[in-house]
């Protein structure tokens, strides 16, 4: 897009938050970027570095409580600033332990609690010996409008649950979702989406890769410029393809605790 400039794009923590390739959902936005001729400005940021001062959309993804860890109190620190950009409408996709981390805390089996940043009015909890994993493929539908169905693979030992001030970014269809017990799947915030979806999810979510572009753009510019939609075939069958064989294994959400 002529003119347009380039869109400020924050990873976090992808050399420690890459579970199940999350860190493909950058390479998604950039590929996307370059189809619709965006001009993107990635901005990596791990430990010890710096956030910048600006950002249109901040990626992070998932990772098991030994790298939750790692990045926890330096995360915190950064609360305030991600906080703020989330309030002036920065979009941000965050999955499962980055998820967690930007809810207000998460507590493993052990019982200890790992601070949160509070962006999300989210609580997580590890219930320990003798409760099965929230894991296998997703089929949901997207609270978010225009969205619709999205899919994705989950592996959590964690159950989430929804503050009063939260609003689930999905309902299930099939899978476990938050807590395997109230059909909800992660939050959503203002532009902030958190979700337990890994895959890498955008890959095979066009029209979400196309929603978190467009709300960074419109951060960027001001304006709602929006995108020309333009056809996405091989994300289009991953996405068909992934549901099916998410609605031939997973089980379907019944209303019933598992």
């Amino acid at each position: 897009m002529s003119g347009t400039p380039p869109v400020r794009v924050v990873t976090l923590y992808d050399d420690v938050m890459n579970v199940y390739a999350d860190r493909g959902n950058v390479i998604a936005v950039s590929q996307r970027a370059k189809e619709y001729g965006l001009a993107l400005d990635v901005s990596p940021v791990s430990l010890g570095d710096r956030l910048p001062a600006d950002a249109d959309l901040v990626l992070i993804g998932g990772g098991q409580d030994r790298e939750q860890r790692r990045i926890a109190s330096e995360l915190a620190g950064r609360g305030e600033q991600l906080r703020a950009w989330a309030e002036h409408d920065v979009a941000m996709l965050t999955v499962c332990g980055g998820f967690q981390l930007f809810g207000r805390w998460y507590r493993d089996h052990m019982g200890e609690e790992i601070p949160g940043i509070g962006l999300f009015d989210v609580t997580t909890v590890a219930p320990g010996a003798g409760w099965p994993r929230c894991i296998g493929d997703v089929v949901a539908k997207s609270h978010v409008t225009g969205l619709g169905e999205v899919v994705g693979f989950e592996n959590h030992a964690g159950r989430t649950y929804l503050g009063p001030h939260a609003a689930p970014f999905a309902t299930i269809e099939y899978g476990w979702g938050n807590n395997g017990g109230d059909g909800t799947e992660g939050a959503v915030y203002r532009q902030a989406i958190g979700t337990y979806l890994h895959g890498s999810l955008l890959p095979k979510n066009p029209t979400l890769l196309d929603h978190l572009l467009e709300a960074a753009l419109r951060h960027r510019t001001g304006t709602d410029i929006g995108l020309e939609r333009r056809p996405a075939p091989y994300a289009e069958r991953a996405h068909a393809s992934a549901a099916e064989v998410a609605r031939h294994r997973a089980p379907r959400f019944d209303g019933i605790a598992r």
